[in-house]
């Protein structure tokens, strides 16, 4: 089976090398091109290109996907079978050419998040259990019929990057899955129509405005939101004029009069913010300017007005 791996992320780097160390035939990687970065502004490469430069698979990086230049060379590898694994979306033509057809590794339990975040918001929400499903790819994003799926729990204190590595492991044990049922020719998916979801609630992308908080919501929503975007791309606050992230936090409940957003220190020790129902005890924050620091360590050179 000649298959062509497209992604870009660390996510999709581990589905990248479960095929390749199971002894699947990847016969090319497509991912996106070098951008610059860093103060330098030097190219870096993406990390599926990284892996695969390493491991002497061919890489394709085209601009745009339509290209009849870059079709052209698509259709010369002859792949039975497309997988994708946190990439852009692609057009017909391309999902459609192998026999086989593309499947999609999607960090959900579809038909629930579809979108560009489903991990950020299934902790934004609350969510006590996630997974990872993969499906083929079909016309309107993340809707194709599901192929398997796997459960993954959210522990109450999760935050984003920690379960993006639980998924990210679950999605390549899963792919490798989907991969095998379809070799032997046993692989019949589901419509997700046909899937019991309850309301569906969805995954958009994560802009700047959804990052800051809002301080007049209940303390858990706050706290859900701190979880939900830490290490990237962190909830943010004002302090003294400058923006403050926050990426690591604990609840304290309590009953208080101080108004929403209050800033309370002992200028040595603890820094919490009042929201409805408690405090948000900060333990790891960055103010503008500054690097990443625990709390004490930020008190310390700090000076309150």
């Amino acid at each position: 089976m000649r298959i062509i791996f497209m992604g870009t992320p660390d996510f999709a780097v581990a589905s990248l090398d479960a095929l390749v160390q199971n002894g699947y035939n990847v016969v090319a990687v497509i991912t996106a091109p070098d951008k610059p970065a860093g103060r330098g502004l030097q190219l870096q490469q993406s990390a599926v290109k990284q892996y695969a430069v390493q491991h002497n698979i061919p890489v394709l990086q085209p601009e745009k996907l339509k290209h009849p230049a870059f079709l052209d060379e698509l259709r010369a590898y002859k792949a039975d079978l497309q997988v994708v694994v946190a990439f852009r979306m692609l057009p017909v033509v391309v999902w459609d050419m192998p026999p086989l057809g593309t499947i999609n590794v999607h960090a959900s339990l579809l038909p629930q998040y579809r979108g560009a975040a489903p991990i950020n918001w299934a902790i934004i929400n609350g969510e006590q259990r996630s997974g990872v499903t993969t499906f083929k790819l079909q016309h309107e994003i993340d809707t194709g019929n599901v192929l398997f799926s796997s459960e993954v729990p959210i522990r109450p204190d999760e935050t984003a990057g920690e379960l993006h590595d639980a998924l990210m492991k679950a999605g390549a044990a899963t792919l490798l899955r989907t991969v095998a049922a379809l070799k032997e020719g046993n692989l019949h998916g589901q419509p997700q129509q046909e899937i019991e979801a309850g309301e569906l609630k969805h995954a958009p992308k994560i802009f700047k405005d959804d990052c800051r908080i809002n301080w007049e919501q209940p303390l858990e929503k706050v706290y859900n939101l701190v979880r939900g975007l830490s290490p990237y791309p962190a909830a943010f606050t004002m302090l003294q004029n400058k923006t403050l992230k926050i990426y690591k936090a604990e609840m304290e409940p309590a009953t208080h009069h101080h108004a929403p957003g209050s800033v309370h220190s002992d200028k040595k020790t603890f820094l919490k913010f009042a929201a409805d129902g408690g405090y948000l005890n900060v333990l790891e924050l960055q103010l503008e300017g500054k690097k990443k620091m625990g709390t004490e360590e930020f008190l310390r050179g700090f000076r309150f007005e």
